[in-house]
């Protein structure tokens, strides 16, 4: 029995629902199951359910009060933020040069560049620490906001020179005609077109470093200096043999909310940048 055209594309529109419905339910499980067992406590920790059976919230009070999650969560913040602002900053000068200003061997620097951001950040941790030391830096936030903003320039930088590459150059010359200096050409042409590439880029900074556990581990050992995933990895409970699970999954779904919040809130723009330049027009 054959289907007509209609009921083919009703039949392919009830498939790709049904995939998409599956793919939301395994991504957004692991999180519901963690904001169910954050609000249980006691014995109740352990029977598995599917719904919340009790709203008890004394494991989040637990986990930002008692077990310094409030603390890491303003280090995790500063550090975050400030890894973001220094890598656009870098970033877009640097994309400005490799786009725009021709020089030898401008291509192969661009794919070192590209290079850089596949070594594994272990092959590269002694280094780092040694960097780190020599500074002066070492248990200090500062140590972090140089060891994130090293991993993530190379990303940033490949991805807002493809994006600048496709800016006419009209506007530019335009610019100069009318005698605007180099860094005025970046911060009010270029960067008000690049809003949505800077948003994504931006944003995958900032998840990259409010997530990054081995050098905040390792370049920080002060309980009042550490980041939030630090945080919760020394979680512990009353004894060395029991583990906090309740206010481990407490402090989950609190490190979860701002990283959902910014990215619903720069949703459009983080779509616009990850589309722009695929349709030219």
């Amino acid at each position: 029995m054959r289907l007509n055209r209609q009921q083919q594309q009703l039949a392919h529109r009830s498939l790709l629902l049904a995939g998409a419905t599956l793919a939301c339910l395994i991504c957004l499980f692991p999180f519901y199951y963690a904001i169910i067992t954050s609000l249980r406590s006691g014995q109740n920790l352990f029977n598995v359910v599917w719904l919340p059976n009790e709203l008890n919230w004394s494991n989040y009070v637990t986990a930002l009060m008692d077990n310094g999650i409030a603390r890491s969560l303003f280090n995790s913040a500063v550090v975050a933020t400030l890894t973001v602002g220094l890598c656009l900053l870098v970033s877009i000068t640097a994309a400005f040069a490799l786009s725009r200003i021709r020089f030898k061997g401008r291509k192969y620097l661009l794919f070192t560049i590209l290079c850089v951001s596949m070594f594994p950040q272990v092959a590269v941790l002694s280094g780092m620490f040694e960097l780190v030391r020599f500074m002066g830096l070492y248990d200090s936030l500062g140590a972090l906001v140089l060891s994130y903003t090293t991993f993530s320039l190379p990303f940033t930088i490949w991805v807002l020179t493809t994006f600048m590459k496709a800016i006419p150059k009209e506007l530019e010359e335009a610019a100069i005609v009318d005698g605007a200096s180099t860094w005025t050409i970046i911060s009010r042409i270029f960067a008000p077109i690049m809003g949505p590439s800077l948003v994504t880029t931006g944003l995958l900074a900032f998840i990259g470093a409010w997530n990054e556990f081995m050098f905040a581990l390792t370049f920080v050992i002060s309980s009042d200096k550490r980041t939030v995933p630090v945080a919760i990895g020394m979680l512990q409970g009353s004894s060395q043999y029991e583990l906090p699970w309740g206010a481990i999954m407490a402090s989950s779904v609190i490190v979860t909310l701002p990283i959902v919040a910014v990215v619903l809130i720069f949703q459009r723009r983080i779509v616009s940048g990850l589309t722009n330049g695929a349709v030219k027009g």
